[in-house]
C-alpha cells in the first residue's frame, strides 16, 4: 500500500532544521505484514531525542531511515500467527521488541534483548525483514516502528494493546516517554518510602519520570533543569522544589537518589553529584558517544554508592504499560501537561529545532482518521 511518511534522507546536516530539511514528507510502499506482524494505522507519534539523535548524527544509523519510535494507532490487519489482537483495536509501539528467547529477555527487563537491539541497529523488524521501499528501493526501519507516518508494519511484540478510553496523544507518549521516564523510577530507582529523588532534565522522559515519581508520593520530588518554564511546570505538576542545575551545586541539595534523563555528561554528574550517600545514581539519557563525565571513584566507596544505566526504563512494555494506564486512569498521572503542542507530519524539521533548542517537552504529530 501506498502511505506517506517522515523519511530522514541525510545525517547531520546543519541546524536550523527547518532551512536545511534533512526529513522529506515522502510517498512510500508498505509491503503487507509478514506472519509475525501487525499493521496499524497510525493516530500520533510523539517527537523525542531519540530521534533528534539520529538527525544530527549523535545515534548514527542506516539512511534513508522513516524516522519515529513512539506512536499509537488502530491495528487494521495481521499475519497468520498473529492470533491476540483483533481490527480496530487501539495499540502503542515500544522501540525495543523482545523475542522472549535471548539472554537479555531472561532479565526481566534489565537488558535489552539481543535480537531486537541488532534489528533495531541495522534498520529491520525484529526477524530481519524491510517493508519499506520508495521508488523501488529499501527504507530502513527506525527502532522496529517508523511511526512517522500514516501507516506502519510492526512485529506483534512491538505491540502493547491498550483501552479505547486511552486517547491517541497520551497512548503515543506511553510508548517511550513514559515508559522509559516512569519505568526508570519504577524499575531502577524504586524508592522507597520517605526516599526523595531528583529528576535532572525535564524533557519528555525526565517530566514522565517526575509525575510517575509524584504518582508514587515514597518522597519528595525535586525537579532539575536550565529552562525556567520547564521548572515551572514541574512546580505545577506538584514537584516538592525545582531548581537549576547551579543551584543544585551552590546549595549543596541532595537526594536519596538522582535520576538523570537527560543525555547529557554535565546532567550526570550534577545528578551524581547530588545523590546521598547509600543512593541510586540511575542514567537513562543518551548523550553522544564520545561524551565522557568526570567522577570521583572514591565517592562510590566511601559512600556505598550505586551508578545503574537503565535502557527504556528497564521496561516490560506489556507489564509495565497497563500499570501507567490504570495511574492515568486514575488521575495520578497527568500525561496531557507534558504535550507541548501537536503539530501535522510536514512541521517535523521544524519540531526537531524546537526540540533541540529545548523549547518542547513533547510535540505529538497527529494524524487524520482514515
Amino acid at each position: 500500500m501506498r502511505i506517506t511518511g517522515a523519511v530522514l534522507e541525510e545525517i547531520g546536516r546543519a541546524r536550523p532544521f527547518a532551512q536545511s530539511k534533512p526529513i522529506s514528507i515522502s510517498t512510500l510502499e508498505l509491503g503487507e505484514p509478514g506472519p509475525t506482524e501487525v499493521l496499524v494505522r497510525i493516530e500520533a507519534a510523539g517527537v523525542c531525542h531519540s530521534d533528534l539523535s539520529v538527525v544530527d548524527g549523535n545515534r548514527v544509523r542506516p539512511v534513508p531511515m522513516l524516522l519515529g519510535h513512539e506512536a499509537a494507532g488502530i491495528v487494521e490487519s495481521f499475519g497468520d500467527e498473529v492470533t491476540d489482537l483483533a481490527v480496530g483495536e487501539r495499540v502503542v509501539m515500544a522501540f525495543l521488541p523482545r523475542c522472549g528467547e535471548c539472554a537479555g529477555c531472561a532479565t526481566d527487563g534489565r537488558l535489552p534483548c539481543e535480537r531486537g537491539t541488532a534489528s533495531n541497529n541495522a534498520g529491520t523488524l525484529l526477524h530481519g525483514e524491510r517493508r519499506l521501499t520508495r521508488d523501488g528501493r529499501d527504507i530502513q526501519h527506525h527502532l522496529g516502528v517508523s511511526g512517522f507516518a500514516t501507516h506502519a508494519v510492526v512485529d506483534r511484540v512491538s505491540i502493547v494493546r491498550v483501552p479505547a478510553d486511552v486517547p491517541a496523544d497520551v497512548a503515543a507518549v506511553l510508548g517511550c516517554a513514559v515508559l522509559t521516564g516512569g519505568g526508570a523510577l519504577l524499575n531502577a530507582v524504586r524508592p522507597e518510602p520517605g526516599d526523595s529523588v531528583m529528576i535532572v532534565g525535564l524533557g519528555g522522559v525526565g517530566m514522565a519520570a517526575l509525575i510517575a515519581a509524584i504518582a508514587e508520593g515514597k518522597g519528595d520530588v525535586i525537579a532539575v533543569d536550565n529552562v525556567p518554564e520547564k521548572l515551572e511546570l514541574a512546580r505545577e505538576l506538584g514537584a516538592t522544589a525545582a531548581y537549576t542545575p547551579a543551584e543544585v551545586a551552590e546549595r549543596g541539595i541532595r537526594a536519596s537518589h538522582a535520576l538523570e534523563c537527560a543525555g547529557h555528561p554535565r546532567a550526570f554528574e550534577t545528578a551524581f553529584a547530588a545523590t546521598a550517600p547509600g543512593g541510586r545514581t540511575v542514567t537513562v539519557g543518551l548523550p553522544d558517544p564520545a561524551a565522557r563525565a568526570s567522577i570521583s571513584p572514591l565517592t562510590i566507596t566511601g559512600e556505598a554508592r550505586a551508578i545503574i544505566g537503565s535502557y527504556l526504563g528497564s521496561a516490560v512494555p506489556a507489564r509495565d504499560i497497563p500499570r501507567f494506564v490504570d495511574w492515568w486512569r486514575a488521575g495520578r498521572l497527568p500525561i496531557e501537561r507534558l504535550i507541548t503542542r501537536r503539530i501535522r507530519l510536514d512541521e517535523i524539521n521544524d519540531a526537531m529545532d524546537d526540540l533541540a533548542d529545548g523549547r518542547a517537552v513533547r510535540q505529538v504529530i497527529m494524524f487524520d482518521e482514515g
